[in-house]
């Protein structure tokens, strides 16, 4: 959730900026660049985070919390 989150956001307001850039057939703004990269960044954490996530459902591995079963 911690990565997934902004992503959306950011994705989103990507969406946006290009919509806008289109309509009005200019180029897109500087910000869309590093709202990209940061995008993309946040995007590698969220996709492992989710594939993790995948693992444990599956795996169902048990969990010792101080040794107790």
């Amino acid at each position: 959730g911690l990565f997934w989150l902004p992503v959306v956001w950011i994705q989103i307001r990507l969406r946006d900026m290009a919509k806008h850039a289109a309509a009005e057939a200019t180029a897109l703004p500087p910000g869309f660049d590093r709202l990209y990269r940061v995008w993309f960044a946040f995007g590698f954490p969220a996709f492992f985070a989710v594939v993790a996530i995948f693992w444990l459902m599956l795996t169902k591995p048990s969990i010792t919390l101080l040794g107790l079963n």
